[in-house]
Protein backbone atom coordinates (compact mmCIF):
# COMPACT_ATOMS: atom_id res chain seq x y z
CA UNK A 1 0.00 0.00 0.00
CA UNK A 2 1.14 3.60 -0.68
CA UNK A 3 0.89 6.53 1.19
CA UNK A 4 -2.01 7.65 -1.79
CA UNK A 5 -3.97 4.41 -0.89
CA UNK A 6 -3.73 5.09 2.67
CA UNK A 7 -4.81 8.65 2.77
CA UNK A 8 -7.95 7.23 0.98
CA UNK A 9 -8.44 4.06 3.08
CA UNK A 10 -11.79 4.07 5.21
CA UNK A 11 -9.65 2.58 7.90
CA UNK A 12 -7.35 6.01 7.96
CA UNK A 13 -10.81 8.25 7.42
CA UNK A 14 -12.25 6.16 10.06
CA UNK A 15 -9.00 6.85 12.34
CA UNK A 16 -9.19 10.68 11.92
CA UNK A 17 -12.56 11.06 12.26
CA UNK A 18 -12.44 9.35 16.02
CA UNK A 19 -9.43 11.24 16.87
CA UNK A 20 -11.01 14.41 15.80
CA UNK A 21 -14.22 13.52 17.57
CA UNK A 22 -12.44 12.32 20.92
CA UNK A 23 -10.26 15.09 20.93
CA UNK A 24 -13.74 17.84 20.83
CA UNK A 25 -15.05 15.45 22.92
CA UNK A 26 -12.71 16.22 25.35
CA UNK A 27 -12.09 19.86 24.73
CA UNK A 28 -15.72 20.37 24.92
CA UNK A 29 -15.89 19.06 28.63
CA UNK A 30 -12.90 21.65 29.46
CA UNK A 31 -14.19 24.13 28.61
CA UNK A 32 -17.94 23.23 29.77
CA UNK A 33 -15.44 23.05 33.23
CA UNK A 34 -13.28 26.46 33.04
CA UNK A 35 -16.10 28.49 31.75
CA UNK A 36 -18.54 27.40 34.34
CA UNK A 37 -16.07 28.50 36.92
CA UNK A 38 -15.42 32.01 35.51
CA UNK A 39 -18.85 32.23 35.04
CA UNK A 40 -19.74 31.17 38.25
CA UNK A 41 -17.43 33.51 39.75
CA UNK A 42 -18.88 36.48 37.26
CA UNK A 43 -22.53 35.67 38.16
CA UNK A 44 -22.40 34.49 41.59
CA UNK A 45 -19.39 36.21 44.10
CA UNK A 46 -21.33 35.30 46.93
CA UNK A 47 -21.22 31.60 46.43
CA UNK A 48 -17.73 32.09 45.34
CA UNK A 49 -16.33 33.64 48.24
CA UNK A 50 -18.07 31.43 50.93
CA UNK A 51 -15.59 30.55 53.54
CA UNK A 52 -14.73 26.35 53.79
CA UNK A 53 -12.81 25.98 56.71
CA UNK A 54 -11.49 29.31 58.08
CA UNK A 55 -8.89 30.25 55.09
CA UNK A 56 -10.72 28.61 52.04
CA UNK A 57 -13.65 29.82 49.88
CA UNK A 58 -15.80 27.77 47.75
CA UNK A 59 -14.07 29.54 44.84
CA UNK A 60 -10.22 28.36 45.34
CA UNK A 61 -12.40 24.98 46.02
CA UNK A 62 -13.37 25.05 42.35
CA UNK A 63 -9.88 26.74 41.18
CA UNK A 64 -8.42 23.17 42.38
CA UNK A 65 -11.42 21.49 40.99
CA UNK A 66 -10.48 23.12 37.34
CA UNK A 67 -6.78 22.16 37.77
CA UNK A 68 -7.74 18.44 38.81
CA UNK A 69 -10.31 17.92 36.08
CA UNK A 70 -7.90 18.99 33.39
CA UNK A 71 -5.31 16.71 34.73
CA UNK A 72 -7.87 14.01 34.78
CA UNK A 73 -9.17 15.20 30.86
CA UNK A 74 -5.43 14.11 29.94
CA UNK A 75 -4.94 11.43 31.86
CA UNK A 76 -7.94 9.84 29.79
CA UNK A 77 -6.99 11.17 26.36
CA UNK A 78 -3.59 9.61 26.85
CA UNK A 79 -4.81 6.47 27.98
CA UNK A 80 -6.88 6.78 25.34
CA UNK A 81 -4.22 7.21 22.69
CA UNK A 82 -1.82 4.89 24.30
CA UNK A 83 -4.49 1.55 24.08
CA UNK A 84 -7.18 2.20 21.06
CA UNK A 85 -5.35 5.58 18.76
CA UNK A 86 -1.83 4.20 18.72
CA UNK A 87 -2.96 0.58 17.64
CA UNK A 88 -4.62 1.61 15.00
CA UNK A 89 -1.49 3.83 13.74
CA UNK A 90 0.63 0.92 14.67
CA UNK A 91 -1.11 -1.08 12.00
CA UNK A 92 -1.53 1.46 9.14
CA UNK A 93 2.01 1.72 9.29
CA UNK A 94 2.77 -2.20 8.92
CA UNK A 95 0.62 -1.38 5.86
CA UNK A 96 1.93 1.07 4.70
CA UNK A 97 6.01 -0.79 4.62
Amino acid sequence: MNIEQLLNSEKFKRLVRTKWTFSFIMLAILFFIYYGYVFTIALNKQLVAQKVGQYTTVGILMGVLVVVGAWLLTVIYVIWANTKYDKIVDELKSELK
